[in-house]
């Protein structure tokens, strides 16, 4: 069934008002310092299909930084760079059904490594592997990507928010030190770590979010200009963990409920996509238990349920 583009922009304010509510459920994140003064009740999202006009309502010009969404595409720069055998020696293909930042299996299930690349360590792992010679090459090389990705070469990354996560990143030193004896982390820890933080730290708005998602919705290519920027099959790869772990252990439950592919962020951002159709930016601060947006998941559940976009 085609969607219906005018009903949705119509009615989409009013459909963010009612999701709105539900911010008060939830708090906005607090261990990574900086990320404590994001408006609590904050919900804007933003909607480009590949056939059609942008959509937008709420608080779509609310600036947020990407946190665990820049996940997805280190891993996709990670498997341009590597391929995908060196990128899966170091990192699983599995879901844990643990926080995103537990170290437990770890040490319990041989052989050490990250289930996969989207909780912390895995993401870590997957810095090491961005080709350059020294963090800035690797940090510019990423944000190069994301800056072709979303369309604006003016993104760069929070400078208060990445020394935020960098003073306060006990667990994820810990963590890569695990791995770095374990000799799944190749490079210094430092290093790799600043790398991850910038990556984290990159600003953006709503706008910049769909724009990413969109290019994944269409298999890599970005509509605009008619050219391939991912090679389909790590899009594939990418969506296929997007569903599988992009809303940390409440992953499941999002694939039943909301069931397109999607990635969320401490910050309150997610990135999700209705394959072959719309690229959506959402961000919404008020977090619930999982670490996810609680007023965006209501609203992409309703807009799911609304026009039928689950992929299942």
């Amino acid at each position: 069934m085609a969607t219906d583009y005018s009903d949705l922009k119509k009615n989409l304010p009013e459909w963010v008002k009612m999701s709105r509510m539900f911010a008060s459920k939830g708090r906005v994140a607090d261990y990574i310092p900086h990320l404590a003064y994001a408006p609590a009740d904050a919900l804007g999202i933003t909607l480009l299909p590949l056939n059609g006009d942008k959509l937008t309502a709420g608080d779509c010009d609310t600036s947020f930084t990407l946190q665990s969404i820049s996940k997805v595409f280190t891993l996709i720069l990670a498997l341009m760079d590597n391929g995908e055998a060196r990128v899966f020696e170091k990192v699983g293909m599995e879901p844990t059904g643990d926080d995103f930042n537990s170290m437990l299996k770890l040490e319990l299930v041989e052989p050490g490594k990250p289930f996969n690349p989207l909780i912390n360590a895995g993401a870590i792992v997957i810095s090491s592997l961005i080709h350059g010679q020294s963090i800035a090459e690797k940090s510019a090389r990423i944000l190069a990507f994301i800056r072709e990705l979303a369309g604006d070469t003016s993104l760069t990354w929070n400078e208060e928010v990445r020394r935020s996560e960098a003073q306060t990143a006990n667990r994820n030193r810990s963590m890569a030190y695990f791995l770095k004896d374990n000799r799944i982390l190749d490079d210094e820890v430092e290093n790799t770590l600043e790398v991850y933080f910038r990556h984290c730290a990159i600003e953006v708005h709503c706008s910049h979010v769909a724009r990413m998602a969109l290019i994944l919705a269409n298999d890599g290519v970005d509509p605009q200009i008619g050219r391939s920027i991912i090679p389909r099959r790590y899009v594939q790869i990418a969506k296929s963990f997007m569903v599988t772990c992009g809303m940390y252990n409440a992953s499941g439950e999002f694939a039943i409920q909301v069931g397109i592919p999607a990635k969320s962020g401490v910050s309150g951002g997610i990135l999700a996509l209705v394959p072959g159709k719309l690229g959506i930016g959402v961000v919404g601060p008020s977090l619930n238990d999982k670490g996810n947006s609680i007023a965006g998941v209501h609203l992409l559940r309703l807009l799911s349920e609304r026009y039928d976009w689950s992929i299942f």
